[in-house]
């Protein structure tokens, strides 16, 4: 983390961060959920209490103080008194901002995103540990590929891929995993049910590993044999999107542009009210973070931003498809993360 790329509104002097994927990123601590950091340009400190006075210090890259949570928010009134405090208004409850002003004497005020936009652009150690994600990621699709045939359960098959990501390194599933058979592959969001897959139809499997804290993500759909002429032709369509954005993603872009850039082409096959979410979201310590490519977003996409690019079509009773590569932003375009095979494929 490197305090410079983070800029405080002009307003606020200093900045209580309690969002725990922020902490975390400020401070390294891996328990983030139990701790805060107060955040200056000149310098941070991490706050948190007895149960983690070895550990803290031992991750911590800024200096750490315990204290004790029954007494209160007066440990923050040495840093926070007379002082204008920016608090990051989308996460810290208002009961709990109350406390604080009335204990520390400091004006707060209300900001969003500051260590967000910094988070949007990662270090190379970051994108290291999101290709670690992501070839874990593509390890566990060859592992549960043999297993997708007839009679297979969904549920099942998240179970197996989560275990084996589990048992190969990952801290843990990135999300709920989907798997989506058949008419069920028209819900985006479909999580693996018990449904039995079955010949003739289309599965997407939507999933990711967690490694030291940062994620990948990953979508592919595969075909259990032959399908539906429709169901084939509408996995050309997602595919030849994904690779239109692919080729013409380049830093400087504005994320509508390149959401656009996928949508035209499905909407051009005639699908378009079929594609109903944005292109991709920016991936990290979280699964779905700055920035986000959707066709309102102004952000400008940046070298050494991670995003993912997973256009999808969804067609209710029928199925769907979506196809989703993770990969950095770079000089003069992107880096693929995921290499796993993203074209038609009959188990």
């Amino acid at each position: 983390m490197n305090s410079k790329t983070i800029e405080l509104p002009e307003n606020v002097e200093l900045l209580l961060v309690t969002r725990p994927e922020n902490v975390r990123y400020l401070s390294g601590f891996t328990a983030p959920e139990d701790a805060l950091v107060v955040f200056s340009p000149a310098g941070a400190t991490l706050f948190t209490d007895a149960r983690y006075e070895e550990q803290a210090p031992t991750e911590s890259r800024i200096p750490v103080e315990i204290v004790n949570p029954r007494e209160g928010y007066a440990f923050l009134a040495p840093y926070l008194g007379g002082k204008t405090v920016g608090y990051e208004a989308s996460y810290l409850p208002c009961a709990r901002l109350r406390k604080v002003e009335a204990a520390c004497g400091c004006e707060l005020a209300p900001t969003e995103g500051a260590i967000e936009a910094a988070r949007a652009v990662k270090s190379p150690d970051e994108v290291e540990k999101i290709a670690a994600a992501a070839r874990l990621a593509d390890q566990g699709l060859a592992r549960i590929l043999p297993l997708i045939k007839p009679g297979a359960v969904e549920r099942e098959l998240a179970l197996e891929l989560e275990l084996w990501l589990r048992k190969n390194g990952a801290e843990k599933a990135a999300f709920d995993f989907i798997v989506a058979s058949g008419a069920r592959g028209a819900l985006p969001h479909g999580v693996a049910s018990e449904k039995k897959i079955a010949a003739g139809e289309l599965v997407t499997i939507d999933f990711g590993a967690v490694v030291a804290g940062y994620h990948s993500d990953m979508t592919r759909t595969v075909a259990v044999g032959e399908v539906a002429p429709e169901m084939r032709r509408v996995f050309e369509v997602v595919l030849e999107a994904l690779e239109a954005a692919l080729a013409a993603l380049r830093p400087g872009m504005v994320a509508r542009e390149l959401d656009a850039v996928a949508r035209r082409v499905i909407e051009k096959a005639g699908y378009g009210p079929r594609f109903v979410h944005s292109l991709g979201h920016g991936v990290g310590l979280e699964i779905h973070e700055a920035p986000f490519l959707n066709p309102r977003s102004e952000e400008v996409l940046k070298p050494g931003m991670v995003v993912t690019l997973e256009p999808g079509i969804y067609l209710p009773d029928k199925g769907g498809v979506r196809i989703e590569e993770l990969g950095m932003v770079t000089e003069s375009g992107i880096r693929l993360l995921s290499h796993a095979p993203r074209g038609w494929l009959e188990v």
